[in-house]
């Protein structure tokens, strides 16, 4: 597998404070890696390692296979969860120096931010000034700076955070669209549900130290349960309730149902597969809901997190 990015047994103190710990992180070419963990957890300060905001005490960070250097800066978009924006400045105006800042010129800046202006469709913001426009519309100014130069790491912390759901959506399209288009992404937040829809890789810090790390579908595998949630029609719900409990390890489920069914969350011991339960439950009603119930990024975060 090829990598983007490597970070290598990264140590960071401030004082007796430890903020990274050994993190070793490798982020796949083309892919989108999510960077999770609690606040404290240490995912600011490898960021800010990662775009020589500051630099580790040990360790080292490759881009591409290079030792990280000052020029990669070009290389890079990074969205701060802080944004820093000047607000009185127009935005148009603000856009092309920002650009200017990353190596564009104004003329090519100026390509770039029409087509930018026109997919987002804030062509008439160009003269306003950032502090007449909401927090979600500035949101959109600071994403599209980020990905103007067309860099080959986008780091995006927190991307989400002030937009509404329709816009929450449409930046979590244009970010798979970019990821499909050949860049690489670090996705640091706390949504556990933006996770699951756009995250290949995660690896969780906690208290400076890395975790857990891998494919996130590996990572749904080795935490699976073979637990389902069931739903089964009889007429004699008291009977099987009380051989289901004889068999198997259950609890109420909470899923929906519009008929009178026993509804159960039932694990399969490993002395019995999944067609013996199936078996079971055909023998005794009618089965109208059967459903893995797979682990999601949110069970795995703090299910990890609590034994750690």
């Amino acid at each position: 597998m090829k990598y983007l990015l490597q970070a290598k047994e990264v140590n960071k103190n401030y004082g007796d404070f430890v903020a990274l710990n050994n993190v070793t992180i490798e982020v796949p070419k083309g892919s989108i890696f999510g960077l999770l963990g609690p606040n404290g957890a240490g995912k600011t300060t490898l960021i800010r390692i990662i775009n020589q905001i500051t630099m580790p005490d040990s360790g080292s960070v490759f881009l591409d296979g290079e030792p990280l250097r000052p020029h990669h800066v070009q290389n890079i978009g990074y969205l701060p969860e802080e944004r820093g924006l000047y607000k009185s400045m127009k935005v148009g105006e603000q856009c092309v120096y920002l650009a200017q800042l990353k190596g564009l010129s104004a003329a090519e800046a100026k390509k770039r931010l029409k087509y930018w202006f026109d997919r987002l469709e804030i062509g008439d913001w160009w003269n306003k000034k950032i502090q007449e426009l909401s927090k979600g519309m500035a949101q959109k100014i600071q994403f599209v700076v980020t990905v103007l130069h067309e860099p080959k790491l986008l780091i995006f912390d927190e991307p989400f955070s002030g937009f509404d759901p329709i816009n929450a959506n449409l930046i979590k399209d244009e970010i798979l669209k970019l990821r499909d288009d050949g860049a690489t992404v670090i996705f640091s937040t706390h949504r556990m549900e933006s996770v699951e829809e756009m995250c290949d890789h995660i690896a969780l810090l906690h208290k400076s130290n890395k975790i857990l790390d891998g494919k996130l579908i590996d990572i749904k595998r080795a935490y699976q349960s073979n637990t389902f949630d069931v739903g089964l029609i009889t007429s004699n719900k008291e009977q099987v309730l009380k051989e289901l409990q004889e068999r198997f390890s259950l609890e109420p489920a909470l899923f929906k149902s519009i008929n009178d069914a026993l509804k159960y969350r039932i694990q399969i011991p490993e002395a019995h597969s999944v067609n013996d339960l199936v078996s079971f439950l055909t023998a005794r009603g009618q089965l109208n809901h059967f459903v893995e119930v797979i682990p999601s990024a949110n069970d795995i975060f703090i299910e990890t997190v609590q034994k750690n």
